[in-house]
Order: C-alpha cells, then structure tokens, then sequence
C-alpha cells in the first residue's frame, strides 16, 4: 500500500464560489426517474413539515437557539466562534489544545466521574475544533437536557487545566501530528491553505507547529479561553425533544456570568486574502473515467465567513497529471461559457436532496443550527434556501464562474512524485480563453 501512494500524485486545488457543491457523489440517487420523483415528493414534504427554528439572545449576548421536532432524544452543544484563525504564529495550535483538556476534569468532576456521569446517562459527548470554530456537543435522552447542558457549561467555564493532564495531552496532540502527517489528502489541503491564504491566519493549521505544542503552558490556554469565550461569540443550539422555554431557563443559569465585550462590540478578525499560488459536471467524470485519467476526484467547497475555497482534490499517476489538469480546466472554462440549463436542473435537484439527506437526526440538525447562527446570525429556513436554490440559472452560474474563476491565478498544493505537474504560468494561461 505504501508503494502504491509513493506513486500517485494527491493536487487540490481551488477557485472561490460561496455555495456548497457536491459534484457527483450522489449520482446513484437519480439513475431513475421514478426513484427521482419519490425523492423529489419526500424532500418537499420534508421541506413543509420542519419545525421553526427559534432564537433568543441573553443579555450577556450568548445566542439560545433550538428546533423541537419531539423526539426522545436530543443533541445540544456550543458552537464558539473561537478557531485557529483566532491565533497567531506564537499561539497557533491553542484552540485545538485547549479542546484536548475540555474533558479532562473540572472542579467539580474529575475525569472519571465526567466519564461515569456521562456513560450512566447512556450521553455521548464530544468536540472538534476548525479554523474558524470549536464545538463542545452532547447528545443524550431529552429528560437529560438539564444535565447534558450543566456538564457543558461545566468544562468551558471550570476546567481546571492541571499540570499532569496538559503534559500528558501533549504527548497526545504531538502522536495525533504525526497520523495526521500519513494522511495524505489532509496534508495536502494544509498545504493548500497554506499557499491560498499565505502570511494570513487562515493559511495556518489547525493543529499548530510542533514547536508550539511543546511550548503551550496553563497560562496560553487560561488567556485563550478569557479572549474569546465570552457570551457575543457563544451559541447554545439544540434539535431534537427539546423546548425552547426550558433551554432559554437553563442557558441563563448555566451561562448567565459569562462575561461580554465592552460596549457588546465583538472585535472584528483581520481579513485572510486569498493570494494565489505557484463544481464538476458529469462530462469530467466521463473523461476522466474514459481515458483512465486519475484513481479519484472530488470537487469541494470550504466556505469561512467572509472568504471559501472552492475546487478539486484528484489521485493520478504521475504521467497522467497534465492531461487531467487540461480536461479540469477545459470544464471549468466551459462553466464560464456554455453551461447548460439542462445540467443546472440536474445540479439544483442533486444540491436539494442531498442537503436534506445531511439533516437527517437531531445532531446533523443541531450542527446545522449553530454553524449557521456564527455565520449569518440566524438560522436560514429550508423553504428559503429551496428558493435561492431554486432561483440560480445557467447565467447565474456563468455570471460567478467569470467573477471568481475565469483568467484569475489558482492555488495549487501537490504532494508526491509531481514532476509532470504542468509550470505555474501553463496553468494559468489555461483559465481563459480567447473568445
């Protein structure tokens, strides 16, 4: 297996569109039109039946947030706008760090009576961090709303951040660094936001340098925590059996003292400019498949708050790299020319469903609640989304493409035997064409 990744070339690479786009990785779900209509009718009436999402805002500025569909179970959690783009060159790798401890007792549970109290509830609880967020979740009974909410405002406001745990998490974190190193295709899109966003915070990783893991003290993560998690930049969401009165009670006990910005004026981040560097249509694929041009391709969509990479991740062999980059590049001029309505249609159905399908059970939803209230503030209902969707057409579509695609500089990341990978200043010319 070794041999074999020795051999491939892994590239992403990327144009900036601010919606999601899913190529064809769903393709099955329309191979016939019976099965379409059934999909179709299922969605709409998804769409009609989904229960309001409702938001309050405590006066601390923490955003309350929660859809009941009445089901037994729940999921709750705080999405905080507090990432690795919040860091910087000496500090890089807090946020991810500071997500390690979370679990690891506070004062008033130790690490294993947070695990029992967790496994006695028949609970899951679990976190991640991004670039732009980090998430502490719990899905449990929705009896164990109160409880489930008590053990996260526990860990965010009362870890204690002992001495053993965090060395013993450094060692942790630095084994983590190293798996992540053998995934390839994780590598390769730090390379790319490396070269897409140079100099600027989001151009740096998530996990941080091994410098600044061995280096991050108590006193790193108290500041961090102290920075930035403060109610304006807290969202208390849940879906599932939950009440919105009940979670609003909870939320101004449990969260009440967290602290604000002076004036209630949350500090804006810098810009990450995307700087250049030395979705996909079913024709690409047939190329691609035909000529036997790659292993793999998946286009991608990685949105941020005021910025989003947008573009193509491939597995090729070495000597079938240019030839796969020309066809790429072929369809991407064809969007800004000649897309067709045909294909638009096909393309609006395929984003519906499956945007429907990631919001099946109470976590996906809950998901769905708190990344939409740090971006837009609010959560955007279905049938509106459904009408956005619905109101794209092929100039639409060629309209973008010529903003943010047509003759502007890509961001290219590559690892492996890339020898054959076409000069810059090719790829480039290849982004336009004479018309």
């Amino acid at each position: 297996m070794a041999a074999f990744w020795r051999r491939v070339a892994r590239i992403a690479w990327r144009g900036v569109l601010r919606r999601d786009w899913e190529g064809s990785k769903r393709q099955d779900i329309f191979n016939s039109w019976n099965r379409f209509r059934a999909t179709q009718a299922a969605a709409a009436q998804v769409i009609l039946n989904v229960p309001e999402t409702k938001v309050t805002i405590l006066e601390n500025g923490l955003r309350v947030t929660s859809e009941d569909s009445g089901l037994p179970t729940c999921t709750v959690g705080l999405w905080i706008d507090a990432g690795s783009r919040y860091e910087n060159e000496k500090n890089n790798g807090t946020a991810h760090f500071l997500e390690h401890m979370a679990f690891k007792g506070t004062k008033k549970r130790s690490q294993l009576d947070l695990e029992l109290e967790i496994e006695n509830m028949g609970a899951h609880l679990n976190a991640y961090t991004s670039r732009e967020q980090t998430v502490y979740y719990a899905k449990a009974f929705s009896k164990d709303l109160p409880r489930a909410v008590e053990i996260l405002a526990d860990i965010i406001q009362n870890s204690t951040l002992g001495t053993a745990e965090i060395e013993r998490e450094r060692g942790v974190i630095l084994r983590e660094m190293q798996e992540v190193e053998t995934n390839l295709q994780e590598v390769v899109f730090d390379y790319l936001h490396a070269t897409a966003y140079q100099s600027t915070a989001l151009g740096r990783t998530i996990l941080g340098p091994t410098e600044n893991i061995k280096s991050i003290t108590r006193n790193d993560l108290v500041e961090y925590i102290t920075t930035h998690y403060k109610g304006p930049r807290i969202v208390l969401g849940a879906a599932g059996g939950v009440g919105h009165d009940e979670l609003v009670d909870l939320a101004k006990h449990h969260f009440g003292n967290l602290t604000t910005y002076d004036g209630n004026i949350t500090p804006d981040l810098p810009p990450c400019q995307f700087t250049g560097s030395e979705n996909l249509s079913s024709k690409l694929a047939q190329f691609a498949c035909q000529g036997n041009l790659c292993h793999s391709f998946q286009s991608f969509n990685t949105c941020y708050t005021d910025t989003g990479l947008w573009g193509l991740y491939m597995v090729c062999e070495p000597n079938t790299i240019d030839e796969m980059l020309h066809f790429v590049q072929r369809e991407w001029m064809r969007l800004c020319t000649s897309v067709t309505d045909g294909e638009i249609v096909r393309a609006k159905n395929l984003l519906k469903t499956n945007m429907l399908l990631q919001l099946d059970g109470s976590t996906p939803i809950c998901e769905d609640i708190g990344r939409q209230m740090l971006c837009y503030n609010r959560r955007i209902p279905l049938p509106e989304l459904e009408a956005r969707i619905e109101a794209v057409d092929a100039e639409t579509v060629k309209d973008v493409c010529n903003r943010y695609i047509y003759d502007k500089a890509p961001a290219i990341a590559a690892i492996g035997p890339v020898e054959q990978l076409p000069d810059y200043n090719k790829i480039c010319s290849a982004m336009y064409w004479l018309r």
